[in-house]
């Protein structure tokens, strides 16, 4: 008999061969695999108390902590969906989303619970707000009395199968509503495989919360990291100094993030140079950053930098910028070019660049195409929108919207996404190359290029700069460095100094932000503003 490929069975495996090993740490707390598996089954206990069955969808608004943590295996051993939400939107977003999902509980955690107080009377479906750490001023269930008045013991499993949808994600929503995208166990247990492979997990590693659990790549993380029997650090806030102190004190071994918390850590290093004498290596998921990057963490931190590849559609990892053994011989500048590209296909991942008639581009590292791929990650679909699915997977090709080249050696090099391309007297534009040149001045802390109204040319890129603290450089010399560094077709032409870029909870620039208010500023209707 076949059995099952069901998220359930790694956190089993972590008991059984761990059982007394630390598996969480949070706050000043510590967990055993084994008390971590009695506070799930408190979990599933408590909710099937409150009438849940198989199907029905749980969401979750908290920071990585072990109640968002244990709340993936409570959910599933019900044969429940999880909803776990961006702890960065607004009432209304959780409105629609809530409703939308038809979630019957909501656990969310006291410090973001102000956000759900204007919407909750509008909850369509919602019958139970449950809040984590709560005090005493909220008028709402307890989550640390209500879990302690169920058993510890074994929970009596929903029967499962593979195909069963376990969590429900919705898209950020830019333009439109956000879509749930449907994601099974199957997707998850096969991408938890290929992802710990490629990422080399061991029961040695031990692994810190960076990504919010909420984030693609920061849920799929338990799943791998659990079966394995690593050690999970929760953090509820980030700060570069947390990061540190807890790679610090707990010896981690493994943490993912964007780009953007990696340049932060960059500059904390440079002013407080904390000492860590093990290795470490940083999974960066999202825009890859300029090769300067790679260089800079692997000189001055010491830590092995690994570039990721994926999108919550494909659940999510589908690329890996590792350096393969035949290019071994490579300089250390062109290993630096080769890691900080979107990278090569993972096992069970057929990952492709195509023109507009379905043909693969060139592997010349030249020609545009837009990003497919098909493999056991790809979503069942977007909940209750078979509309925006069909539009998504044609042919069993996941279209990603993410416009890329392929070089000689295979590694796929994310140039934009579509509507982050800058079409310029007819010429495409990449503002990743853009933004990579302005990060090699020595004054730009960090940069966001997009397109700019221009009356002869249709577009030019116009970059959002942010300084360094104490420094200071005029629009022009900007201007003049990235017409040094690059064709002058492709150099900015106008610079907006800000103190602070749009950011998403997983530190993502949003683009789409800083596009749309300087298009409507300009009395110009942009692209994509819709």
């Amino acid at each position: 008999m076949n059995v099952p490929l069901v998220l359930t069975q790694f956190l089993d495996r972590a008991v059984s061969l761990y059982g007394d090993k630390k598996a969480v740490y949070c706050d000043t707390r510590a967990f055993t695999y084994r008390e971590l598996q009695e506070r799930v089954n408190q979990l599933s206990h408590g909710l099937k108390a409150l009438g849940i069955t198989k199907g029905e969808r749980v969401a979750y608004l908290a920071p990585n902590t072990v109640e968002m943590l244990e709340g993936f295996y409570g959910v599933f051993q019900l044969g429940a969906i999880m909803v776990p939400l961006n702890i960065r939107l607004k009432p209304e977003d959780y409105l629609f989303i809530l409703n939308h999902s038809e979630s019957k509980v909501l656990f969310v955690d006291q410090d973001i619970y102000h956000l759900i107080e204007p919407i909750k009377q509008r909850l369509e479906t919602v019958e139970h707000i449950i809040v984590q750490y709560k005090d005493d001023k909220t008028n709402e269930t307890d989550y640390d009395k209500w879990l302690a008045s169920f058993p510890k013991t074994s929970f009596d499993r929903e029967d499962l199968d593979e195909n069963d949808v376990c969590s429900l994600l919705y898209t950020s929503g830019t333009t439109g509503n956000p879509k749930g995208v449907m994601l099974t166990h199957r997707n998850n247990y096969l991408h938890a495989l290929h992802t710990m492979h490629h990422l080399r997990v061991t029961d040695q590693d031990v692994y810190l919360h960076v990504l919010p659990m909420f984030h693609v790549n920061g849920w799929g993380s338990p799943f791998y990291y659990t079966a394995n029997g690593a050690t999970h650090i929760c953090l509820k806030k980030a700060t570069p100094e947390a990061i540190f102190n807890a790679i610090q004190e707990y010896k981690v071994t493994v943490l993912h993030m964007a780009p953007t918390v990696l340049n932060s850590l960059l500059q904390y290093y440079e002013k407080n140079v904390p000492e860590i004498d093990h290795d470490v290596r940083v999974v960066i998921a999202g825009s890859a950053p300029p090769p300067a990057f790679v260089t800079r963490v692997e000189k001055e931190l010491g830590w092995e930098f690994i570039q990721v590849y994926g999108m919550t559609e494909s659940t999510p990892l589908s690329l890996i910028s590792t350096i393969r053994s035949e290019l071994t011989h490579l300089s250390p500048g062109e290993k630096a070019r080769l890691k900080a590209k979107a990278g090569y296909p993972m096992i069970g991942c057929d990952v492709r660049v195509v023109n507009e008639h379905g043909e693969e581009v060139a592997h010349n590292g030249k020609e545009i195409g837009e990003v497919v791929t098909r493999s056991h990650g790809v979503m069942l679909g977007y909940w209750k929108n078979p509309e925006e699915t069909m539009k998504t997977i044609r042919d069993g090709w996941l279209h990603t919207g993410d416009m890329g080249t392929v070089d000689e050696n295979g590694y796929i090099d994310i140039v934009d996404r579509k509507k982050d391309i800058i079409i310029s007297g007819g010429e495409n534009i990449s503002s990743i190359e853009v933004e990579g040149v302005l990060y090699e001045h020595p004054s730009v802390l960090e940069a966001a290029v997009i397109a700019a109204p221009h009356e002869k040319w249709g577009e030019t890129p116009h970059a959002f700069v942010v300084l360094r603290e104490g420094h200071q450089v005029s629009e022009a010399d900007i201007i003049a460095f990235s017409r040094e560094k690059l064709a002058h077709f492709k150099a900015v032409t106008g610079v907006t100094f800000v103190n602070e870029l749009p950011k998403t909870a997983s530190g993502k620039i949003q683009k789409v932000h800083l596009r749309n208010e300087y298009w409507s500023s300009h009395g110009k209707e942009g692209r994509f503003v819709n």
